[in-house]
């Protein structure tokens, strides 16, 4: 079992309520952040995600943990869906979601809606395809939210996770160590208002059962033909499994 970290470690709340508030707090300039500190990588990274489901052309998308939409956005780019529904907890997330989707003229394609990742408000067996970008690790229980996602796909259906990893190959291990847990604070702190959440990044991800240990996670929920795909030498990794 992994360690459970939150961003607040002085705070009551539960882990869930304090990633809402981290996102909330930090939704303003979450986007800029995410570009700068990966040096537009990220962008890539979702192209090569969202690749995972060109062969089955899914017309109704769940984005879980949407955030500011991004991941949505390229799945509709790519994909060219029916409709693509994001899922988040953060109010302050979503209101910059639905602010990019009325610029981009989307709404009859993306709608977003505040909502639980671990207890989905939709029937079993609705959606062709299932994305999440960077949104797992922050999962209070990953197992019932893994769980909650399979439910909501339709039989055949296929999950795609997107995610941040550790690699092991020297020197990327530890350059890349050093980054999150100094420079990443460091850039947060003086962009963000809550220093916080740059932070709870890094122990995030150390304490993420990453690799086979995710793929092991996903089967016991149900998966079959999981996969994982590390990119940038095992900085993130994309993880698969069907319904």
């Amino acid at each position: 079992m992994s360690k459970s970290v939150t961003p607040y470690n002085d705070s009551n709340a539960t882990k869930k309520e304090q990633v809402a508030t981290m996102f909330n707090n930090i939704s303003g300039t979450y986007d800029f952040l995410n570009h700068f500190m990966s040096l537009g990588i990220d962008v890539i990274w979702r192209k090569k995600a969202i690749s995972e489901l060109m062969d089955s052309k899914p017309q109704y998308i769940l984005d879980v943990a949407t955030g500011t939409g991004d991941f949505a956005f390229e799945a509709i780019k790519i994909l060219k869906p029916k409709k693509v529904i994001g899922v988040d907890i953060s109010s302050g997330m979503l209101a910059v979601a639905d602010e990019k989707i009325i610029k981009r003229n989307l709404q009859d394609t993306f709608e977003v809606r505040l909502g639980d990742s671990e207890k989905l408000i939709f029937e079993a067996d609705t959606f062709d395809a299932l994305i999440v970008a960077y949104g797992v690790r922050n999962f209070e229980n990953l197992d019932q939210g893994l769980s909650d996602m399979l439910r909501v796909l339709k039989p055949g259906g296929k999950a795609v996770i997107l995610e941040f990893s550790k690699p092991k190959v020297f020197p990327v291990k530890q350059g890349y160590n050093f980054y999150f847990k100094y420079i990443t604070p460091t850039i947060g702190k003086l962009f963000s208002k809550d220093a916080s959440a740059y932070s709870y990044l890094p122990e995030s991800v150390a304490a993420f059962p990453d690799g086979d240990e995710f793929t092991s996670r996903m089967e016991n929920a149900g998966f079959r033909n999981t996969k994982c795909r590390p990119l940038a030498f095992g900085i993130c990794s994309i993880y698969t499994g069907l319904k």
